[in-house]
């Protein structure tokens, strides 16, 4: 073989292995792609509106084959169909991701708290269903996770398959009393745990989350994944270790 064979063949032999690393490249990021859509994200905590179930820094991983998919399942919700494939109903006291009705581009957490049909009323910091209080204990007096200066008093409550989550109140606040909402076909009704600092479906959606309807869930949150505490940083790796959270991580929500 002579020396311009030789080059020839391993030009060749180069450009074989760089097809051969693109394909991988675009098979792994196309069953990522299919993973993302069709089964799990990814989701970072970014506010205080779920504590003490959820916190921010937390890392949680959401699954869409729980209540089927809709456009909302897909990055940047495409108008690809209507409604939900394969559609099954949330229950009450599921954690979902949704996106928020009068902001598609915004994605929030909250638990279910009204179901399609639903009457829900919020009395003195009470949530009733139906005319019926939501089965609650009090747990006692503490203080707020992010904010230790302010002082809650936390609740257990019960939720319709005997799992229980708690609720923290600060006191008298707005959304503590409210109307009687009735909660239309195919929509629901949602809260977050730290009562008093959520931005939910006690306010109208011109300006809080109002009704959301089932087409704008994504799917139902399932597991704490990791979590670390403010002040990580991706610039600054030694962070990842110093700030993280064992006692949080791999943790099933309830």
């Amino acid at each position: 073989m002579t020396t311009a064979d030789a080059s020839k063949s391993g030009k060749a032999s180069g450009a074989r292995e760089v097809l051969e690393l693109a394909k991988t490249v675009v098979a792994a990021l196309a069953i990522a792609l299919v993973l993302r859509v069709v089964l799990f994200q990814p989701y970072t905590i970014p506010s205080d509106s779920m504590e003490p179930e959820l916190r921010k820094g937390d890392y949680i991983v959401v699954s869409k084959f729980s209540y089927g998919w809709s456009r909302h399942s897909i990055p940047f919700s495409p108008p690809l169909f209507e409604g939900r494939l394969f559609g099954r109903s949330p229950e009450r006291g599921d954690i979902v991701v949704f996106q928020l009705p009068r902001d598609p581009r915004e994605t929030y957490i909250k638990r279910v708290i009204g179901l399609p049909g639903d009457r829900v009323q919020v009395k003195g910091g009470a949530v009733f269903i139906n005319g019926q209080a939501l089965p609650r204990t009090l747990i006692g007096t503490g203080h707020d996770p992010d904010e230790p200066s302010i002082e809650v008093t936390e609740y257990r409550e019960t939720k319709p398959d005997g799992g229980t989550y708690v609720t923290l109140d600060r006191g008298p606040a707005d959304g503590d009393d409210t109307d009687v909402y009735q909660v239309p076909e195919g929509q629901y009704f949602m809260m977050g745990d730290n009562r008093d600092n959520s931005l939910d479906s006690r306010w109208p959606t011109l300006f809080g989350v109002g009704f959301v309807p089932a087409e704008n869930i994504v799917g139902k949150a399932q597991v704490i994944l990791f979590s670390w505490r403010d002040g990580v940083s991706l610039l600054k790796p030694w962070t990842w270790v110093t700030h993280f959270q064992p006692g949080r991580s791999f943790r099933p929500l309830q």
